[in-house]
């Protein structure tokens, strides 16, 4: 390092404190302080962190090899992880491609439904409706189905733009979350939208079952979820459940879709699923889409360290200690509690408009009016202001732009699956602490 400055490209000029270590729901810095992970980073560590028997795991698995490309050698970790993934996904979803994250998840789903287009001779079909807004990933495929303007504008002219419906924000429409008539008004945007574009040139739908960066924990209305599995099977339009933030059993169930018992055609997963103490993500897909794609030649995809046997066995130990330990049931049960400490905020802060989520994937979000719904100007930054406040206060939540990603503001309370209910009355002390210096600050 030169002059106090890092080599290391962040991408931002904000520096942080060095981490010194992490274990459980908390991490240290070099100086000793210490920050409660109230995001489980962003909405990954879902065991918490350090956790004995992953760390077991993995050093069993590094005696054995670390790594084995895919074309070369088949290894166990990866096969018994494809099926346990096979066998916690709905029926008929047997088939698992492993990868390194969320982005190559969602960028191999939409490959293999191009893939298997061209298999049963539906060349004309390429185009993928996605929702806004919506974040699937930051490669350029999958920013070509991301709603957020900040990450997809700069890079417009370098990818093709995929159709839009828009995201079924009830609450900000001011439409009942619990009325199917508001399930089937969002759903029949994109039945309307594959006509608009030809039905026969639409390959796929994806959609979060419960929003997460860019629409903050957005639970579907009534109805919603079912109706666009029927629409898609109306016009032959594959259905992706992108579930790299709802899945891992965050929600109580491995998968966030289960809760409405639809079963898509493919799922992405990452982030929790491997808790971070690996990269590692994946693709399911039915079976007779992978079989079709195999019969017609071969899927031209692939990264060097799909089912990296190392990633695969944390992978393992990580799904292990969420059936053993009973983390599914504790996150309901933990979640309903941080959502009713979240409501109790709003009574008390006027510019908290609305609280939602499922499970431990929680947000709030901020308003001038709640009437109107009318977000804080975007001069006052809320988004980046109150989360340093919480940082402040030893507090790690995460925000984003609620509107698209240039207006609104909304915060995910996300903490591991591990959470006590001591921990909560600590999450909410200190956030409200945060929000007491906020209000302050800026004059609300």
């Amino acid at each position: 390092m030169m002059d106090g400055q890092t080599r290391l490209f962040y991408g931002t000029r904000r520096r942080r404190p060095k981490l010194a270590r992490a274990e459980g729901a908390y991490i240290w810095d070099v100086d000793g302080r210490r920050w409660l992970d109230g995001s489980s980073g962003a909405m990954v560590c879902n065991i918490g962190h350090s956790n004995p028997r992953v760390l077991d795991a993995m050093r069993a698995q590094m005696e054995i090899a670390t790594f084995g490309y895919r074309l070369h050698f088949e290894t166990e970790p990866s096969e018994r992880l494809a099926d346990r993934l096979a066998q916690a996904a709905p029926d008929g979803l047997g088939r698992v491609f492993f990868t390194s994250g969320g982005s190559e998840a969602v960028e191999s789903a939409l490959k293999l439904a191009r893939s298997h287009a061209l298999a049963v001779g539906q060349g004309q079909r390429w185009k993928v409706i996605s929702r806004f807004p919506a974040y699937h990933g930051c490669t350029l495929g999958a920013l070509s189905v991301t709603g957020y303007a900040p990450m997809t504008a700069p890079y417009a002219p370098m990818m093709v733009q995929m159709p839009k419906i828009p995201a079924p924000r009830a609450w900000l429409d001011g439409r009942p979350l619990d009325d199917p008539a508001t399930g089937q008004h969002y759903a029949d945007m994109l039945e309307a939208r594959i006509l608009e574009e030809g039905p026969e040139t639409v390959l796929a739908f994806i959609v979060e079952p419960v929003g997460g960066a860019s629409t903050g924990a957005l639970v579907p209305p009534a109805g919603y979820m079912a109706r666009i599995r029927d629409i898609c099977d109306r016009y032959g339009v594959l259905l992706i459940h992108d579930e790299v933030i709802s899945g891992g059993g965050r929600l109580g169930r491995w998968f966030a879709g289960d809760h409405w018992g639809v079963v898509p055609d493919m799922i992405t997963i990452s982030k929790g699923f491997g808790s971070g103490y690996m990269p590692l993500g994946a693709l399911i897909a039915k079976d007779s889409i992978a079989e079709t794609v195999l019969d017609h030649g071969s899927y031209p995809h692939g990264f060097t360290y799909a089912g990296n046997p190392l990633a695969c066995a944390a992978g393992l130990a990580v799904m292990d200690v969420i059936e053993d330990d009973g983390l599914m049931p504790n996150a309901m049960a933990m979640g309903e509690q941080l959502a009713a400490r979240l409501r109790a905020l709003m009574q008390r802060y006027g510019f908290i408009g609305d609280v939602r989520g499922m499970g431990l994937l929680q947000a709030f979000e901020l308003v001038s009016d709640r009437d109107s719904r009318a977000p804080l100007p975007a001069a006052l930054n809320a988004y980046d202001t109150l989360v340093e406040a919480a940082y402040d206060e030893g507090l790690i939540i995460y925000a984003r732009r609620s509107r698209g990603g240039h207006s609104g503001d909304h915060f995910i309370v996300a903490p591991p699956m591990i959470v006590t209910e001591a921990q909560i009355d600590e999450i909410i002390e200190k956030l409200t602490r945060a929000l007491d210096r906020f209000a302050q600050g800026a004059g609300l």
